[in-house]
């Protein structure tokens, strides 16, 4: 009997810009017929729940946001980079498995040592206070790796992408622990896959400075400061410039638009593919 095929996992975690604000019906039609090619050896999965499977790459559906965008096919960086991936590596078999909330913190819902307290003063909301982001992504990929077990399936984690921190940019307690919780946070992510070397993305947040002027800065600095003493971990630097040439953003010059999302999913699929190297 032949062995299957290892499928190669990226894990993806993040708020608001890792959840996704591009329009799919505005991607261009040579890059739909692209991912609709691969589709069928990249799958996504968006859901802990046990009873919802992985889907093929494609996009997802959203009326909640329907105040503040006027459609409701969403994409998030999963888009490019499944397809960035699928056609470097034409053989392979890709899982992208990925829990976003927008608008939730790393020093709150997302902090590996979460405590009441803590969600508190970071997090907006009666829900999000109550939002264990660290430990739900845990579960959910824990959950999409026991059934690749059950079904005899080989899998082999290749990297992680965080696209996060523009909530901490809001605070001064928030922002000056950035760097701390984000060591905290990766390495409590390569402890739970056994991985001390897992190859981590990170995208650098450029919020326009609001409630903590120095808070952007702080959050910017805290990522490349990490990257540079591991060399397992790349950022996608990103421009504090509000024409946003570089990645592209809605009016709202916080979300980045089709143009942007498209242009950071790729970024972080190369930088994957590197960092394999």
């Amino acid at each position: 009997m032949a062995q299957k095929k290892e499928i190669q996992v990226v894990l993806l975690a993040g708020q608001s810009n890792m959840a996704g604000h591009g329009n799919y019906d505005t991607l261009d039609a040579e890059t739909k017929q692209r991912i609709e090619k691969v589709a069928h050896r990249v799958w996504l999965s968006t859901s802990i729940k046990s009873t919802i499977a992985p889907k093929p790459l494609s996009f997802y559906v959203s009326t909640s946001q329907s105040e503040k965008y006027d459609f409701t096919k969403h994409f998030g960086p999963e888009l490019l980079i499944g397809l960035t991936l699928a056609e470097a590596h034409p053989n392979e078999q890709f899982l992208l498995i990925k829990t976003a909330v927008g608008g939730t913190s790393l020093y709150g819902a997302w902090n590996p040592n979460w405590t009441q307290e803590k969600a508190n003063i970071a997090e907006r909301g009666a829900e999000r206070k109550s939002l264990h982001l660290y430990r739900t992504h845990l579960i959910h990929f824990q959950k999409e790796l026991n059934r690749l077990k059950s079904e005899g399936q080989p899998y082999k984690i290749i990297g992680m992408v965080w696209m996060q921190g523009e909530s901490d940019t809001n605070k001064e307690i928030t922002a000056s622990n950035y760097q701390k919780n984000l060591e905290n946070l990766i390495t409590g992510y390569r402890k739970e896959v056994s991985l001390p070397n897992l190859p981590v993305v990170i995208g650098q947040v450029n919020p326009l400075p609001r409630k903590f002027k120095q808070g952007p800065g702080l959050v910017r600095k805290a990522m490349t400061n990490i990257a540079d003493y591991d060399k397992n971990i790349v950022v996608v630097k990103t421009s504090t410039d509000p024409l946003w040439k570089d990645y592209p953003k809605h009016t709202d010059n916080l979300h980045y638009n089709t143009e942007g999302q498209k242009r950071l999913g790729i970024a972080f699929g190369k930088a994957l593919i590197d960092l394999q190297n």
